[in-house]
């Protein structure tokens, strides 16, 4: 085949205007955009850290009782750097906007690969999804209490799903530029907290009780698990940005390891300073009381009203980036199927101006319109609870998209080692396939208890239909990435060959003609 002779499509290069599919640099994502400090906040604005903060570990201490949250993001920290060991390494011989299922396609075959593509497309969707519920009743509370205006959250909700598809079409530069500032706010913010609390702590002063082995005793171990695990997501981001980088093979483990760690102890020490300002003993009863306006109410006490109109405000702005950088790894994930053959050929074009991957980023845009749309006509149908919003499409949202990307790490945990072994590595790479090996059990095993407590998870009640319907959307995701994989093989045995390959097919090609 000569170069640039034919797509994966099948078109000649000239038919369509734009950049095609397997046509060398020209099809792929502009590289050099990002550096480590681009790569990395655009990595940690996903995790949200404020909204962690405000809203994951008050809920965790208020349903789970287990005071020892912050030894818990220390133990994640250690499992998911286990995972990053041979995760890291893998992206040092595999650069494709795909990551995850570019891993499993090269470990466990283009089959495994074409179900964990379409595992990530909805999972990373639903979480991007459902942070616009929390973000529309945020912005309309605000309204309501500083401006006495009267909102239906899916107003704000709306206007977001419009600012966010806009920014996606832009230069990855310039939203890492975005979601930097935000992010740095944000965090700025939680460490003057932190600092407030344990310069003013409660009546049993500066305990470390929390990080008391003791504590992590108690059925609710496991779920509590599960909500904290989803605090670290977004750290595995970083090899989505690999082809948008000039040395993807030093940037990305840098930044995924640096992100692991940063996100453990950051979050081990604002848990804590939860507990040092109420006092671990009534850290549990504080949260049931207060629930998501725990936090609030203790930068009230410590740092008086304005400081905590700007955490309120920040809380919101904080969203906002977690829902962009979502947007951006949807859009990066649908462009390297459409690449790949995974979808329609024009996924696989970027914008001739901005590089950005602009029919992945419309098509979220779109999905986020319908589903935010289809819930704020369901409120309305109820017409009941204003929370609605926050308790059905930011938390089944939240949930599912967590169970997807646990499992994906998991398999990827299983990819690594099936890599290196059929590459005749293994003794060479041995302690990052152990590493790997180790990190997959655990997560398996978060996963497990994630569809054994989904009920709790999402609010949903023991005896609902939700609790499998819910992760069901999961397994339905990966079935069909299987059928279509099949399919695929059965029609074009080449396009099925290229699954995980990405923009290496074209240099295969050329080598081969």
């Amino acid at each position: 085949m000569t170069t640039g002779s034919s797509s994966a499509t099948g078109r000649a290069v000239g038919d369509e205007p734009g950049i095609s599919t397997y046509l060398g640099e020209e099809s792929a994502l502009r590289a050099g955009r990002l550096g480590t400090a681009g790569l990395l906040l655009s990595v940690l604005a996903a995790t949200g850290p404020l909204m962690v903060v405000a809203g994951v570990m008050p809920t965790t201490y208020a349903v789970m009782g287990v005071v020892g949250q912050p030894l818990l993001f220390l133990i994640l920290g250690v499992v998911l750097a286990l995972f990053s060991v041979g995760y890291a390494e893998m992206s040092r011989h595999v650069h494709n906007a795909g990551a995850f299922y570019a891993y499993i396609s090269r470990g466990l075959g283009p089959t495994a690969g074409a179900a964990a593509a379409l595992v990530a497309l909805v999972a990373y969707s639903v979480l991007q999804v459902g942070i616009y519920g929390m973000f529309g009743f945020e912005v309309a509370s605000l309204a309501q209490q500083y401006l006495d205006i009267e909102l239906a959250w899916w107003i704000p909700a709306l206007l977001a799903v419009v600012a966010v598809g806009v920014l996606g079409l832009l230069k990855i530069d310039v939203n890492a530029k975005v979601l930097g500032v935000l992010l740095l706010i944000e965090v700025a913010v939680v460490v003057v907290f932190d600092i407030a609390a344990i310069g003013d702590p409660g009546p049993q002063g500066l305990s470390l009780h929390a990080f008391d082995p003791g504590t992590l005793s108690g059925v609710g171990l496991g779920t509590a698990l599960c909500f904290c695990i989803a605090g670290f997501t977004g750290f595995e981001q970083a090899p989505v940005y690999a082809e948008e980088t000039s040395r993807p093979h030093i940037l990305v483990p840098r930044v995924m390891f640096l992100a692991v760690g940063g996100v453990a102890v950051f979050f081990a020490i604002s848990s804590w300073a939860l507990t040092v300002a109420t006092g671990p003993a009534s850290i549990v009863g504080a949260a049931q009381k207060q629930s998501a306006g725990l936090l609030f109410g203790l930068t009230e006490d410590r740092l008086g009203g304005t400081f905590t109109d700007i955490v309120h405000v920040l809380f919101v702005t904080g969203m906002f980036a977690a829902l962009l950088s979502f947007h951006n790894v949807v859009a990066r994930y649908a462009f390297a199927m459409g690449r790949e053959g995974l979808l329609p050929a024009r996924f696989g074009r970027t914008h001739s101006g901005t590089g950005a991957p602009g029919t992945g980023s419309v098509l979220q845009s779109v999905v986020s319109l319908v589903v935010v749309a289809g819930f704020a006509i369901a409120d309305d149908g109820v017409a009941g609870d204003p929370t609605t919003p926050v308790l059905h499409l930011f938390t089944w949202g939240g949930n599912v998209g967590a169970l997807g990307v646990i499992l994906l790490m998991a398999t990827a945990s299983l990819a690594v080692i099936v890599f290196f072994v059929k590459r005749g590595a293994a003794g060479a790479q041995l302690w990052r396939i152990v590493c790997s090996g180790l990190a997959g059990l655990a997560l398996l095993v978060i996963a497990g208890y994630t569809v054994k407590d989904f009920d709790v998870l999402a609010g949903s009640g023991p005896d609902s239909a939700l609790n499998w319907i819910l992760p069901g959307i999961i397994a339905v995701a990966a079935l069909v990435g299987v059928a279509y994989s099949v399919v695929l093989r059965g029609r074009n045995p080449q396009a099925h060959a290229r699954i995980g390959l990405g923009n290496e097919a074209f240099q295969l090609e050329k080598k081969a003609s």
